[in-house]
């Protein structure tokens, strides 16, 4: 038999391991729902042919076509516009396009890409933002034509 001193010192002995143990089990769990970095977005899906509807920066309007090919971040294709026409060279980083003129007068798109989710990537039917060329900013809304 133990005695009520030896009875005490096990009691407690077994109540600071049931502590232990609780106190590790709540350790535990936390790294279970820890908030893990999200996954690497995937560019959106640009490819193909688009329509901006541009308002240029000396106040008229105008029609301009890009045809985009896409390989990852890099974009390369073809433009046409009311005066010239020429390659493009360009990047995409998730939801954000830039696209540069390859011509005698450069232009510069860039904005925002938006569209349905297939799979986590955006499939690109809207591209909206401002353009520069050397007469200043102008402002576009282009829309996937294919």
């Amino acid at each position: 038999m133990l005695s009520r001193c030896q009875e005490d010192v096990v009691k407690r002995f077994d109540l600071r391991i049931l502590v232990f143990c609780f106190v590790l089990m709540i350790v535990d769990g936390s790294f279970l729902f820890a908030q893990q970095p999200p996954a690497e977005q995937q560019p959106a899906s640009v490819a193909g042919k688009w329509t901006l509807y541009c308002k240029d920066p000396n106040g008229s309007t105008s029609s301009k076509f890009l045809e985009l090919e896409q390989k990852g971040n890099v974009i390369s294709g073809h433009f046409k516009g009311p005066n010239q026409s020429g390659g493009v060279e360009g990047t995409i980083d998730n939801q954000h396009l830039v696209v540069r003129t390859k011509t005698r007068d450069v232009l510069t798109f860039r904005g925002r890409v938006d569209g349905p989710r297939v799979e986590g990537v955006v499939q690109g039917s809207t591209y909206n933002g401002n353009f520069h060329d050397r007469g200043g900013t102008g402002s576009f809304q282009g829309v996937r034509s294919n």
